[in-house]
């Protein structure tokens, strides 16, 4: 298991092994072999390793130490340049099963991520820096799963069942006002000592119902 971090469409992880004068053997895996598979808790996809080099690592490690020092550290324990790797999702649909299968698996995913936010917040009242991670990534991964949708599967259904025009219509703008909803997660879980608890509950209601929403229409057409 590797600590990782979002950065757009791709996943960071850093070949720190401790501040140990070696690389890690997994490092050394990726170099020999770039394909890989990720699973981050929520989701299980295909992607290929590049090692960052030059400018382009030193700018993204500055940016991994500022958000945790603990790199930083590392880097001091050791003469050897701590490699960062970029995990580059490939194109495709998730492996295995049905689509209504795919679907209802991949939205249980989120349900879970969302239940692992909102007890963070309760417990604590802001979530700690992996937790906030956790987020970042359960809402990239909820865009590119609405992505894929509605670039993929919507005209995919319309084409076969045009009945279903109106009903993917509501669906597509709800993915539009999502887009919103998860932006004002991601702020409010930000904000040291806030209390948050109500509105980010408000925000999952509207989330789950989303899922829920969308499972209730499709899955008997998948």
């Amino acid at each position: 298991m590797l600590a990782y971090y979002p950065d757009g469409e791709r996943v960071l992880v850093v070949g720190s092994a401790g501040g140990s004068p070696k690389h890690p053997d997994w490092y050394y895996n990726l170099l020999a072999n770039p394909e890989v598979t990720v699973e981050d808790g929520a989701f299980t996809y295909s992607a290929t390793a590049v090692v960052l080099r030059g400018d382009e690592r030193d700018e993204v490690f500055a940016r991994l130490v500022e958000a945790e020092s603990g790199w930083g550290d590392y880097q001091q324990r050791t003469t050897r340049t701590l490699p960062v790797v970029a995990l580059n999702r490939q194109p495709g649909p998730p492996p295995g099963g049905s689509l209504a299968e795919m679907l209802k698996n991949i939205h249980d995913a989120f349900r879970r991520e969302l239940s692992l936010v909102r007890n963070e917040v309760a417990s604590a009242g802001t979530l700690g820096a992996q937790l906030r991670i956790n987020c970042l990534a359960m809402c990239q991964g909820l865009h590119y799963h609405h992505t894929g949708e509605s670039t993929g599967l919507f005209p995919a259904l319309i084409a076969q069942h045009p009945e279903l025009t109106e009903v993917v219509g509501v669906l597509q703008k709800e993915h539009d006002s999502i887009a919103v909803l998860l932006a004002e997660l991601e702020r409010l879980v930000e904000v040291p000592g806030a209390d948050v608890l109500p509105q980010v509950d408000e925000l999952i209601a509207q989330l789950t119902a989303h899922l829920d929403r969308e499972e209730a229409e499709l899955l008997p057409y998948l």
